[in-house]
């Protein structure tokens, strides 16, 4: 062990890789040192990133000086994709080092279009083109409409990042979708070594919705019902990792069986799970609880930079995500038991991530436009 947290999970399998970007970042020196010193093999954004970035900073001002006769969408995706080619030239010796398995940049479509499969595609493809670097990863929402439009940007050879996975049968799903993908371009002819996807896979705000359920069953159940309130109690903060837990189930039986076995004798990566939103909401909670708790073979963990000074500082390593594994369903049998219905919830917050992207990426363009 090299006492380094964020290193040395590499030897249990998983990749750190960072939940933010920005222009000051990229050009101070800082993205630099979170490679060197704190092991970041990739790197994550989201419209809500952009918008603190662009729309909350005046590190782009100087440079929308010389874009005021392009609309506020053009000025944005100008300077966006200026950040990701950045950080993509910067990530390129970790794509190379590791053979294509990380080194990676993501880049959202427009959370406008989630529910707009044509549309998605030919962003997805526009994007991946205009940016014109092997390392990028275009990020496609994990909506009904998105899951057709996985399958059709890996099939034209586009690297995609999954997002916005709240429920397990959502990701499978998914995993579905990256493989017909892969199929169908094998069967074209067309090589399939340089395609990598990850499905992201979100944990904190599942804990948020279904702790304030449980909090709920406590005050209703509190003075009256001893056990009641005992089962709640017990199941706080347990929702988010049983869920990732179960889900990872999924990916070892699709991915390490016969299933995937032609596509990885083609010399085809695994989907791998990525574990997103892992900033501690429950400030009750470890700050590091959701990187510590899911750490396992064929895993990224994207990582706002709060939370990964925490995890380099005083993290827990080892190959936690094996844990109890066999006995998960047990945790999600005793969250139906207590009412908490986890289709609903994770439907709702998929939902709910839309809106929040789409509302974050309208206020980037308002902020813009003020500008």
């Amino acid at each position: 062990m090299t006492g380094n947290p964020p290193v040395d999970v590499q030897q249990h399998g998983q990749s750190i890789w960072l939940d933010f970007i920005h222009r000051h970042s990229l050009e101070s020196g800082e993205m630099q040192k979170y490679i060197d010193e704190f092991g970041v093999i990739g790197v994550t954004s989201n419209p809500a990133i952009f918008q603190k970035a662009i729309g909350d900073s005046d590190d782009y001002d100087a440079a929308m000086m010389h874009m005021l006769d392009m609309d506020s969408y053009a000025i944005y995706e100008k300077l966006a994709i200026e950040d990701i080619q950045h950080a993509l030239d910067m990530f390129r010796p970790v794509y190379d080092r590791t053979q294509r398995k990380d080194g990676y940049v993501s880049l959202e479509v427009s959370p406008l279009i989630a529910n707009d499969t044509a549309t998605t595609i030919s962003e997805a493809k526009r994007l991946f083109n205009t940016v014109d670097r092997p390392n990028l990863m275009v990020k496609i929402p994990a909506t009904q409409a998105g899951i057709p439009a996985i399958e059709e940007a890996i099939a034209a050879g586009v690297n995609v990042n999954v997002t916005l996975i709240f429920a397990v049968e959502n990701y499978e799903e998914v995993a579905k979708a990256y493989i017909r993908g892969l199929e169908r371009r094998m069967a074209s002819g067309e090589d399939i070594r340089h395609i990598a996807s990850v499905a992201s896979f979100f944990l904190s705000r599942i804990d948020v919705m279904v702790d304030r359920m449980l909090e709920n069953n406590i005050r209703a159940a509190q003075g009256r019902d001893i056990d009641r309130v005992s089962a709640n109690r017990k199941l706080l903060g347990t929702a988010a990792i049983a869920n990732a837990k179960l889900a990872y189930k999924r990916f070892m039986d699709m991915f390490y069986g016969e299933a995937f076995e032609k596509l990885r004798t083609a010399g085809g990566q695994v989907q791998r799970p990525l574990w997103a939103s892992t900033s501690t909401k429950n400030p009750a909670y470890p700050d590091t609880m959701y990187i510590d708790q899911l750490i396992g073979k064929d895993t990224v963990n994207t990582v706002p930079p709060g939370t990964l000074k925490a995890f380099k500082d005083h993290g827990s390593v080892s190959e936690s995500l094996l844990d109890d594994l066999d006995h998960i369903e047990d945790t999600m049998d005793m969250l139906a038991e207590v009412g908490v219905d986890m289709k609903q919830v994770t439907d709702q917050l998929q939902v709910d991530g839309v809106a929040l992207f789409s509302e974050a990426f309208e206020n980037l363009l308002s902020q813009v436009d003020a500008k």
